[in-house]
This record gives C-alpha cells, structure tokens and sequence, in this order.
C-alpha cells in the first residue's frame, strides 16, 4: 500500500460573485492524502507526518483527461515530416492510398503507437479510444501493434479499441475480420459511413450491431455523411441500438450531419439519440460548420472531444492537447464567461469537472480515485482560455513518468 501527501495543492471552492453576477473562481491550498490509489483526506493544515510529500506548488489540480477519437495504428508521428497529397476522389483518395502506405507502416507500428501514448501522458491523458484499421489490406497486424503498445501503458492509463473496417465493412469484405477482431483484443465494434462507404445503410448496420451483440460489446461509427443522408442514418443507428439492447452504448463518431440541423429538426434528433443515449465524438472542426456542441449538451447527450489524428495522411494538424482544443471549442461556441469556459472542461474529462452548475465543488473529494493532473493556471476557467500547460499527471496515485529511455523522450 503506498500513502503520501500531496501538499499545496490549489483547489477550486467556488464561483466568486459581484452584483448577483458570476465574476471569477475562489480558490484554496490544500494538501490531499492519497492512499493506495485513492483520495483518503482532504486538509488546508500542512501534515505533520513522517509520510512522504510531494509539493504541487500551488499548481491547480483538475481531472485527468480521455481522448475518445483517435487512431494510434497509423501516424507519421515519430517518423519524418510528411504532408498529406492531393484528394482526387474524396475518401476514397485516402483509402487508395492505404492499401500501399499500411504495409510500409507496419514495422514501426507499435514504435509510433507508443510515442503517441507518451504525448497522450505528457499532455495529461489516462484515457485513450483508438480506432484501429481491420481490413484485407493490413489484417489484424495493426491491431497486434496496437494491443501490444497500450499493454505496456496499462499502469498509467486505460483504453479502449475499436475495430475499425476503414475500407468498408461490406465494401471491403472484412465482416469476418471485424469478428476476429473481437476475439483478439478489440474492445468495441466500428463502421464507417453505411451509406456512401458501404452502399447498404440497413445491411451494414444491421451486421456492426450483430456483431456487437454477438461479443457483448458496444459500438463506435464513424459518420461523415452530411445533410438530411447523415440524419437518416442517425435514425437508423438509433433503430438498431434499441433492437439490439445496446442502450448507452453506441457512439456516433464525428457526427457532421448535426451541424446541418437545425430547429425543430435538430430538437427532434436530439430526442432520438437521447433516449437511446447515444453519445458523440467530436474533433471540434473548423473547416466546416461544427455541431452544435452546447446544444447537445443542454439536451443531455454525452459528447466527448477527440483529434482523430496526430500527423498521418489523412491529416497533418492533430496535437494531442486536448487542453488546446477545449480552447478551441470555447472560442467556437463563444464560452467566453468564468462559468462557461470552467463548464468547457468536461467535453475532456468524461464529464468531470471541479464545479458543478451551482457553484459548488463537487471533485475531488474523500475517495474519489486519484487520477488527476496538475495544471499552470488559477482556475479551470483559465486553463481552458489559456491553454494550461500540464506539470504532472497521476493514475491512480501513481505520478506518470515516461517509459521511454531517450534523453528528451517526448520530442520526434
């Protein structure tokens, strides 16, 4: 069992208030007990104990964050610089493009993996969702470079993986390949665009959903179709989601048709997917109208942020700050009040965030699980406006350190 104390911790107490007004956030030092992993006391009188401390320096404690959207099987990240081509041909362009480019990938699969991992830890992350390509062009090698990385993290992070036919479930015939998946460490069922992908809204659906019940697992789809076609294949996920008794396990990944709803459309949507709690991912994009974030989110659907990609052919933008892109996901939406940008935080954390929607302060508290980052900021509001830097990052009362040996080992 290890105990120690966290010492001069700052902690968010509540809203400050001027003239009825929200007009800042109090803070106070703290020192917290962790024990065996967990929150055990929660103290603003210095310890006086033989038990060893760890001084946070008045840094801002916050909840740890998640990434819910990125592939980790097929980066340039670690390897030299190299922007994307051309598209010619829409998605199809980059699915050409990977039948010679995986292959070439591959022997440095599990080395790129692991060096995203460690951006992940670095900028504050104990949760990763990556998509994985499952296809007839790579097989399930990517998949084994995958397993095979997050294994080695399993200590500072949990993680989830999707199987991902990128190349079309029915397109590419890899139905029988997405069920292999499932049995060699894929943790969820993915698809891609039934409609413009795949060709058959109702057969490729039909078949992630069945494959999902058939494992007892959950889904993640991908989504890219716009318009009134990407709503009605919302609906239709929506339809299999309650056939299927996947109830508050189905993610719609990307979600673009969101953005182009609106009004009774989009309210009437917002029903659907909330009574099957389907939840959303989002990358925050700017290059096209991005869904209505704190909309959704006034309707109680679940959205989580994710880069998608960090440097690979299909994009050279990603960062893994997810600190950054709450940033940019405030800037969009103009959440630019104390309660707004501290509100920002939770599309990171699961939910999470250190006050709730009256001002009090609901985490940490006396047992939560000790997995937390510490940021260079005043308060959450700050770090989201701000774009905190994170100094230190723990798992279940474990301080994170990396695990690779080079002398500068967050830097390619």
């Amino acid at each position: 069992m290890t105990t120690f104390w966290l010492t001069n911790v700052r902690l968010e107490k509540g809203f400050k208030y001027e003239n009825h007004r929200i007009a800042g956030t109090e803070t106070e030092i703290c020192h917290l007990q962790i024990e065996d992993g967990k929150i055990t006391e929660i103290t603003q009188e210095l310890p006086d104990s033989d038990v060893k401390q760890m001084d946070a320096n008045q840094q801002l404690l916050l909840p740890s964050l998640r990434d819910m959207h990125i592939h980790i099987d097929k980066t340039y990240y670690g390897g030299p610089w190299k922007a994307c081509t051309p598209i010619t041909n829409g998605i199809f362009t980059r699915l050409e493009e990977e039948k010679e480019l995986l292959p070439k990938l591959l022997p440095t699969a599990q080395e790129r993996a692991e060096k995203m991992i460690e951006l992940y830890l670095k900028n504050g992350h104990t949760h990763i969702r990556t998509h994985c390509n499952v296809d007839p062009v790579i097989g399930l090698k990517n998949l084994e470079a995958t397993v095979n990385a997050l294994k080695k993290y399993e200590d500072v992070l949990t993680y989830e993986i999707v199987a991902f036919p990128q190349h079309g479930l029915l397109k590419s015939d890899s139905v029988q390949l997405i069920r292999d998946a499932m049995k060699n460490g894929a943790t969820l069922v993915g698809g891609v665009d039934p409609a413009t992908v795949d060709r058959n809204i109702e057969k490729s659906l039909y078949t992630i959903f069945e494959i999902a019940v058939e494992n007892n697992k959950g889904v993640d789809i991908h989504l890219h179709d716009p318009n009134t076609l990407g709503a009605f294949t919302f609906e239709r996920m929506a339809h299999y989601t309650k056939e299927a008794g996947l109830k508050g396990r189905a993610t719609i990944s990307h979600g673009i048709a969101l953005a182009d709803l609106q009004g009774e459309a989009l309210n009437e949507m917002a029903a659907i997917l909330k009574e099957q709690e389907i939840d959303v991912t989002t990358t925050v994009p700017v290059n096209r109208a991005t869904i209505p974030i704190p909309t959704l989110d006034k309707f109680g659907i679940s959205v989580s942020v994710g880069h998608d990609s960090i440097t690979d052919h299909w994009s050279p933008f990603g960062t893994g700050n997810t600190i950054q892109k709450l940033g940019t996901l405030a800037e969009r939406f103009r959440m630019s009040d104390e309660y707004s940008l501290t509100t920002a935080l939770k599309f990171g954390t699961g939910g999470v965030t250190p006050l709730n929607e009256n001002g009090e302060c609901v985490w940490p508290k006396v047992g939560d699980e000790a997995t937390m980052m510490l940021v260079n900021a005043s308060c959450s509001a700050e770090a989201v406006a701000r774009r905190a830097a994170v100094e230190a990052l723990f798992f279940k009362g474990k301080k994170v350190e990396s695990k690779l040996t080079e002398s500068n080992p967050f830097q390619v």
